[in-house]
C-alpha cells in the first residue's frame, strides 16, 4: 500500500459529483462536486467547480469554490473565484485571484472573523504566514 504523498485521483473534468467526497488519497479535481472535499492535498483545475466545504492539509485552487476553505497551507491561482469563509495557516493570492468572504488564521487569538473582499490586481501575489493578520 502507498502512502498518500505517492497515490492521487483524478476528477475528469466531464465528472460530476453529488455528494460529500472523502479520500485519504491525494485529489486532482477538474470537474464539478456538489458536497463538501475532504482530503490531504487538493489541486482545483480552473474550470472546476466545488460547491461545499473544502478540508485539506494543502490546497491549489483555480476554478470556482462556492462554500468554506480550510487549509494549512493555501495557494488561491488568479483564476480563482472564492465565496466563503477561508480559515488558514500559510496563505498565497496570486494577482488576479478573488475571495470574497471572512478570513481567519489557524490559531489566531482573535475571536471575530474579519469580512474582507480581496481582488489582486497588482503584479505581486499576496503572501501570509503565520504572523499576518487580515484587518
Amino acid at each position: 500500500m502507498r502512502g498518500s504523498g505517492h497515490t492521487f485521483s483524478i476528477i475528469a473534468s466531464d465528472v460530476e459529483i453529488t455528494g460529500n467526497l472523502t479520500a485519504k488519497v491525494d485529489l486532482h479535481i477538474d470537474g464539478k462536486v456538489h458536497g463538501d472535499v475532504v482530503c490531504g492535498s487538493l489541486v482545483q483545475g480552473e474550470g472546476s467547480a466545488i460547491t461545499g466545504k473544502v478540508v485539506a492539509e494543502s490546497a491549489r485552487l483555480s476554478g470556482k469554490v462556492d462554500g468554506s476553505i480550510e487549509a494549512t497551507d493555501l495557494v488561491i491561482e488568479a483564476s480563482a473565484r472564492i465565496t466563503g469563509d477561508v480559515l488558514y495557516q500559510n496563505l498565497t493570492i496570486a494577482p488576479g485571484g478573488q475571495v470574497e468572504g471572512k478570513f481567519k488564521h489557524r490559531g489566531s487569538a482573535a475571536p471575530n472573523l474579519r469580512t474582507a473582499t480581496v481582488d489582486i490586481s497588482k503584479s505581486e501575489p499576496l503572501i501570509l504566514g503565520e504572523a499576518a493578520k487580515v484587518a
